[in-house]
C-alpha cells in the first residue's frame, strides 16, 4: 500500500485454542484494560459488542450473496483460527468501520483446501487480538479482498524481502508491486549470488551511480500493464569482484516519470539477462524521482 510503512512486528496471538477472551478471572473478563474493557460476565461482554457484531455479520451476509458455495466448513476451524492469529499473511487496520474503536482483519492463505481464512478482531493496547467478531474460510479471492481495506500494517511477505529494502524505494514502503517483483527475482536468483547481507551496503554505494550512469536502460510492459523501466550498470573492478547493479522502476505513462521500486546487486549474468527485454532506451530519455 503506497505511502504506508508496514510493521514487521505482528500482534501477539491468543494464548488458548479457540479462546476469544484475553484473560478471565473469577471476577472479571479482560479484553483491554487500558481502554476500560473489563467485564464481569460473558453476557455483559457480548452485550457491549452486540452492535458491532450485528453490523459485521450483516456486512458479511451481504458480501457472500451469490458466493455461499465458496465458504468452507472445516472441522478443525478453531485450529486454523489459532494459526491465523499466530502466523497471519496480512493484518489490515480498519479505523473507519466503527467510531468507537478500530478493528483488525487477519488473513492467511490455506493450501488444502486452496482458500483464505479471514478473522475480524479487536486488538488490545498491548498488541494482542482479544476478541473475535467473526471468522470464516473462503475459496473466493474477491470475497477475501473485501477485508483487505484501510491500512496494511503487517505483511509476512515483507519479512522475506526486508533485507533488500532501501530508503526511498517502494519496497521499503511495502508496495505490493515492488514486493511481488522482488520475490519473483529471488526465486530465480542463484544460490551462490551476492549474499543478502550485502544488499544494503552495496545499494547505498552503487544505486545512485547506476541510475545516473547506467550502461543499459530497458522499458517493458508487464502482464498487468505496468510500465517497468530497468537500469543496469556493471562495476567490474569492485572490491568483491565483478558486480552488476540493477535498479527497477515504474514509469508513469503520462509524465514519463519513474518511481523507484527496488534494486539489487548480482554477479549472475543469467539473472541480469532476464531484465534485458522490451525497448532499449537512452539514459537522457529518463526522468527520475523517488518511490513516492
Amino acid at each position: 500500500m503506497a505511502g504506508s510503512r508496514i510493521r514487521t512486528k505482528k500482534p501477539k496471538a491468543l494464548k488458548k485454542k479457540g479462546f476469544r477472551i484475553r484473560s478471565r478471572k473469577e471476577a472479571e473478563i479482560v479484553i483491554d484494560r487500558q481502554a476500560g474493557l473489563v467485564f464481569s460476565s460473558e453476557k455483559e461482554l457480548f452485550k457491549y459488542f452486540q452492535p458491532q457484531i450485528e453490523l459485521l455479520e450483516k456486512q458479511y451476509s451481504e458480501f457472500i450473496q451469490g458466493k455461499e458455495e465458496s465458504i468452507v466448513e472445516l472441522t478443525d476451524l478453531e485450529d486454523h483460527l489459532e494459526l491465523t492469529l499466530e502466523e497471519p499473511q496480512e493484518i489490515w487496520h480498519d479505523p473507519q468501520t466503527f467510531k468507537e474503536f478500530p478493528i483488525f482483519h487477519f488473513i492467511r492463505p490455506i493450501e488444502e483446501p486452496r482458500a483464505y481464512h479471514v478473522a475480524v478482531t479487536y486488538v488490545s493496547a498491548d498488541d494482542e487480538p482479544t476478541f473475535i467478531f467473526l471468522h470464516f474460510v473462503t475459496t473466493d479471492l474477491e470475497l477475501a479482498n473485501r477485508y483487505r481495506r484501510s491500512e496494511l500494517i503487517y505483511d509476512r511477505s515483507y519479512e522475506e524481502v526486508g533485507f533488500g529494502a532501501l530508503d526511498g524505494d517502494a519496497l521499503s514502503e511495502g508496495d505490493p508491486l515492488a514486493i511481488g517483483l522482488f520475490i519473483a527475482m529471488l526465486k530465480v536468483r542463484a544460490e551462490k549470488d551476492i549474499p543478502d547481507e550485502k544488499f544494503r551496503d552495496l545499494g547505498a554505494e552503487l544505486r545512485e551511480d547506476c541510475i545516473e550512469n547506467a550502461d543499459e536502460i530497458w522499458r517493458n510492459t508487464d502482464l498487468t500493464g505496468h510500465q517497468i523501466v530497468t537500469f543496469i550498470k556493471d562495476f567490474p573492478d569492485h572490491e568483491i569482484g565483478d558486480v552488476k547493479y540493477v535498479v527497477v522502476t515504474q514509469e508513469d505513462p503520462a509524465s514519463k516519470v519513474h518511481s523507484l521500486l527496488f534494486s539489487f546487486p548480482t554477479n549472475d549474468e543469467t539473472l541480469v539477462d532476464r531484465y534485458r527485454h522490451g525497448e532499449n532506451l537512452q539514459a537522457e530519455e529518463v526522468i527520475q524521482e523517488s518511490s513516492h
